[in-house]
């Protein structure tokens, strides 16, 4: 179904409310050496943060805002969580021994509907890098496997995000991707393709092309 002006601009609205939202809460994260650098560049958080949620459907975007509010009200911070979730692979014994009590617990059935979300996408992203070699060396590395302590991948990345979502958030969530599985699109495509434009480029092209330069 095309969608309308009217439904795209009541979209990036509500997008950007949940990227806002985010921001705030995201200015509460604190790391073992105070706060990082990015936490005080909000243009870079909007053009990342922007770039994934225009690739959302509405109803995947109301979802997840109410996943935020409801954050707010039980007291937690959603971006403190997947950062917390993302240390699991690099300080595995710091992780389960000071972080992991305090993250909400996810069964075996939820952790493997993540890792199926997580194959494709890590999929995608090694595609993404190989077509657009420019714009995947600027990007985070791929996989678990190449975290370390001062860098972590899109896979763990990707993994520490998506345990923060409510159960009717990941199952909207796996909707979209089925739906780009089943359209052979590709979702770093997609945000990549939005995140250029929202940074002032013409297109991907255009970006990796000023990335090679």
């Amino acid at each position: 179904m095309t969608e309308t002006m009217e439904e795209r601009a009541a979209r990036l609205e509500r997008a950007r409310q949940i990227v806002a939202h985010e921001w705030n809460q995201f200015q509460l994260v604190r790391g073992e050496d105070g706060r990082a650098s990015c936490q005080d560049n909000p243009a870079e958080f909007e053009v990342q943060r922007l770039g994934q949620f225009m690739t959302w459907p509405m109803a995947l975007l109301d979802s997840y805002a109410a996943d935020l509010d409801a954050a707010d009200a039980a007291g937690r911070n959603l971006l403190t969580e997947k950062y917390a979730r993302m240390m699991e692979p690099t300080e595995p014994e710091r992780y389960a021994a000071e972080l992991a009590p305090h993250l909400p617990a996810l069964s075996p059935e939820r952790v493997a509907a993540q890792e199926e979300i997580v194959r494709v996408q890590v999929a995608w992203a090694r595609d993404f890098h190989e077509r657009y070699p420019a714009l995947g060396a600027a990007m985070r590395v791929l996989t678990t496997a190449e975290d370390t302590l001062e860098a972590t991948s899109f896979e763990t990345y990707l993994r520490g995000e998506l345990g923060t979502y409510s159960d009717a958030t990941l199952a909207r969530y796996r909707e979209l991707i089925d739906d780009l599985v089943e359209s052979d699109q590709n979702l770093t495509w997609r945000t990549l393709a939005y995140t250029s434009i929202l940074a002032g480029y013409e297109d991907l092209d255009a970006a990796e092309a000023a990335s090679a330069s």
